[in-house]
């Protein structure tokens, strides 16, 4: 199983975080984004769209982070990451919708600003963060993960660029609900961090 991969990419991170957690073995493609190796004509048939993570698994080609989180849960994760019952799988889904929404254009934005030089609206970044950050720590405030009373891949979605707000000089200390479900993250079996460790 191939996973089209970009190191410091906090979507394709959430992929190899997961994969590492159900013990389940990817071939990481390194994809050499800065010199525009996700828009060669190769990756374009993988992704249209051409981004990454993609994630090759036989026939079966995923593109978007929340989407392969999915896949991966239910084939290989079962049923403690991805819930059967219809209220907990919507329950899940509304957090990988927090991941590709208001944390992507909250704490990813500003990170990039911060740390890649995009050219974007920073206050802009930061005020969407630190609502989100809210909205997150007061949820956190009464539920020890995301979604289902459990770890999920709702935690593994939103985890990755909250874990790295510090990059886009968003300060996540005041958020201690946040701060101690981090460190619950970290303490399960197989984590790894961005860098693989």
């Amino acid at each position: 199983m191939n996973l089209y991969d970009l190191a410091l990419s906090g979507n394709c991170y959430k992929v190899r975080l997961f994969a590492s957690l159900i013990n389940t073995p990817l071939t990481i493609v390194p994809v050499d984004f800065m010199n525009g190796e996700h828009k060669t004509e190769a990756m374009l048939k993988l992704n249209p769209l051409g981004e990454i993570p993609i994630l090759e698994d036989g026939s079966v080609i995923l593109r978007d982070a929340q989407a392969i989180l999915a896949y991966l849960a239910n084939k290989y994760g079962g049923e403690a990451w991805w819930p059967s019952e219809a209220h907990l799988q919507a329950d899940v889904m509304q957090w990988l919708s927090v991941a590709a929404n208001e944390i992507q254009h909250g704490p990813n934005v500003a990170r990039l600003i911060k740390k890649f030089g995009l050219e974007s609206d920073w206050v802009q970044a930061s005020d969407r963060s630190h609502k989100i950050l809210t909205f997150i720590d007061n949820h956190l405030g009464s539920h020890q993960w995301l979604a289902a009373s459990r770890p999920t891949i709702a935690d593994c979605a939103v985890y990755p660029y909250i874990s790295t707000a510090y990059e886009g000089n968003i300060d996540i200390d005041n958020y201690l609900n946040i701060q101690a479900w981090m460190k619950r993250i970290q303490q399960l079996p197989n984590y790894i961090s961005m860098s693989g460790n």
